[in-house]
């Protein structure tokens, strides 16, 4: 009797751990993230939006909009604005990767605005140069980096709705052999974005409500050297809505959500019995022979799995923020991506001080795993209110 249990016992684990080894098997056939070049342009610059969970499209307008919506612009009260952000990424991993953000506006009149900013990713110090006896005689540092600067002219037309349109010169030098003459790649690239403001009345309190649509990164693509083929940039549709309810005189809440998907095709997996040959030029017909507005059309509806899994390509974020007399902020948020597209899920927190010519912003990333190599990322962002700015040196 004892034998007939310890047998079906056996059994039983063995039945268990071939079907989680299956499960295991069946979601590694499943990860199929969407690839792009120039991945740093997809990560959010900014302390306050950072500690929104990643919202932007629809928010309240500051100096930094010109990533996430800059038809926000014509909406600003001050004048002109300039901010200074600053992440340090990856830090559970490398001690030296880091992006800088430096973003402004200056309104023309009382209808339009015109911005610009500037991205700069270092991937840090990487030492190459050794051979496979470990021989550094001939070894040296590098530094990698990745930037990128765009310009956008936004013009409101009503006084509820806008427009904005940008353009935008990206580089990347990834050149890891200092031995073969090799120059930086470049693509160029567009931005449209569309913002819709309103006061609207829900019960006694007079709320505003916001509607933002931003397509960014419509452009070439860019070929590495030594890459026979050329690479999709991180072209990307961002849909966002925000309301603001006011508390009293002083005090102010406001909840936001933003959806986003990669308008990049999906890059074609191999079937089973496929030849290696045969995949090869499949890939070459199905991807890399697409040009980019090609290639957005097609993102829409080229997912192996058809809805379920284009949907899974949406990324989506929710935050709040709670702002005490224009001067101090605090910020909550969640950030969520599909496990089979990146796995990215995190809740955010971050808060504001601002006065007549300065504000102060930091946000912080809790991951929901403590393996994901962006929990504890913190973002900082200095900004100058010009108005303010004068304000100050005329006393």
């Amino acid at each position: 009797m004892n034998m007939k249990i310890n047998i079906r016992t056996i059994a039983a684990a063995l039945l268990a751990m071939i079907a989680i080894n299956a499960k295991a098997q069946d979601k590694r056939a499943m990860f199929n993230p969407i690839h792009t070049a120039l991945v740093s342009q997809t990560i959010a610059p900014d302390a306050r939006a950072a500690g929104m969970g990643d919202v932007g499209a629809a928010t309240d307008p500051d100096v930094n909009s010109q990533y996430w919506n800059p038809a926000k612009y014509p909406f600003c009260i001050s004048r002109a604005g300039l901010a200074l952000n600053y992440t340090p990424w990856l830090r559970s991993l490398v001690s030296d990767m880091d992006i800088a953000y430096l973003a402004g506006y200056y309104r023309i009149g009382d209808y339009s605005a015109v911005s610009a900013s500037l991205r700069y990713f270092s991937l840090g110090e990487v030492f190459v140069g050794t051979d496979g006896t470990g021989d550094i005689s001939n070894a040296q540092t590098i530094n990698p980096y990745e930037m990128s600067f765009d310009v956008a002219y936004s013009l409101m037309l009503s006084e509820k709705f806008s427009i904005a349109a940008g353009v935008r010169y990206l580089m990347s030098d990834m050149t890891y052999k200092s031995d073969e003459e090799k120059s930086a790649s470049s693509a160029f690239a567009a931005d449209i974005s569309c913002y819709y403001n309103n006061y609207i009345n829900i019960g006694s309190r007079e709320c505003q409500l916001g509607l933002g649509l931003s397509i960014s990164n419509i452009g070439s693509k860019i070929k590495f050297n030594g890459d026979e083929n050329s690479d999709f940039i991180p072209t990307n549709m961002r849909l966002g809505a925000a309301l603001m309810v006011p508390i009293d005189e002083f005090n102010r809440f406001t909840i936001a959500a933003d959806a986003n998907k990669l308008l990049v095709p999906t890059y074609p997996q191999q079937n089973e019995g496929e030849e290696e040959n045969d995949y090869k030029k499949r890939v070459e017909d199905e991807y890399y022979s697409l040009s980019s507005i090609s290639g957005m059309f097609k993102s829409f509806g080229d997912a192996p799995g058809g809805f379920k899994e284009e949907m899974q390509e949406v990324n989506w974020s929710i935050g709040a923020e709670y702002v005490y007399n224009d001067k101090f902020s605090l910020r909550a948020g969640y950030h969520n991506e599909a496990e089979n597209k990146g796995n990215r899920k995190y809740f955010t927190v971050g808060a504001g001080f601002r006065m007549s010519a300065f504000t102060l912003d930091c946000g912080y990333v809790i991951a929901t795993a403590k393996s994901n190599p962006l929990d504890q990322t913190l973002r900082f962002t200095l900004g100058f209110d010009m108005d303010g700015l004068k304000d100050l040196f005329k006393r």
